[in-house]
């Protein structure tokens, strides 16, 4: 009998251990399904507040210290610039207009999330009348505390198709 207690000490260790694993294992993929879909609602808002005009919701998706390269400008802008994208066509009467938004990848490692896809979007006059283009973006998101921030991007049109 002390043989048998001997040999499943050892089996019983090994279970908790393994079962002990997997509860993390499965705690780290909730943790990390919970920041994909947050991340993600975040880039829907994201385009949600550009359609609304609402630039204070929108730059207060960025990090203090953001530096990226949107489409539209020559060289990277900081979280100071972030918006003359938008007010470059507002000011002209221009209305925006999301329309198709499709995720491609998101990878996150540790406090970081690098989130990629395409959105197709149009600036259109009072008449409705606009070009759509679909963009391909990049956004790092840092989380600080419990929230998402916006501290890295690149944006550029997406090609033409080749015939």
């Amino acid at each position: 009998m002390r043989n048998c207690r001997v040999a499943l000490v050892p089996g019983v260790a090994m279970f908790v251990l393994a079962a002990a694993s997997a509860i993390s294992n499965a705690e780290t993929k909730a943790q990390a399904s919970e920041d994909e879909q947050a991340v993600w609602r975040l880039e829907r808002s994201y385009w949600g507040y550009v359609q609304d005009n609402d630039l204070t919701a929108y730059r207060g998706l960025w990090h203090k210290d953001f530096l990226g390269w949107p489409s539209v400008s020559a060289s990277p802008v900081g979280k100071d610039h972030i918006t003359d994208w938008i007010t470059s066509q507002t000011s002209k009467g221009l209305v925006f207009r999301s329309m198709e938004f499709k995720p491609a990848g998101i990878h996150f490692t540790g406090n970081m999330a690098v989130a990629y896809y395409r959105i197709t979007t149009k600036w259109q006059d009072k008449d409705g009348k606009g070009d759509a283009r679909t963009l391909r973006i990049t956004h790092t998101w840092l989380k600080d505390g419990k929230d998402w921030r916006i501290i890295g991007g690149m944006s550029m049109a997406e090609p033409a198709p080749q015939n």
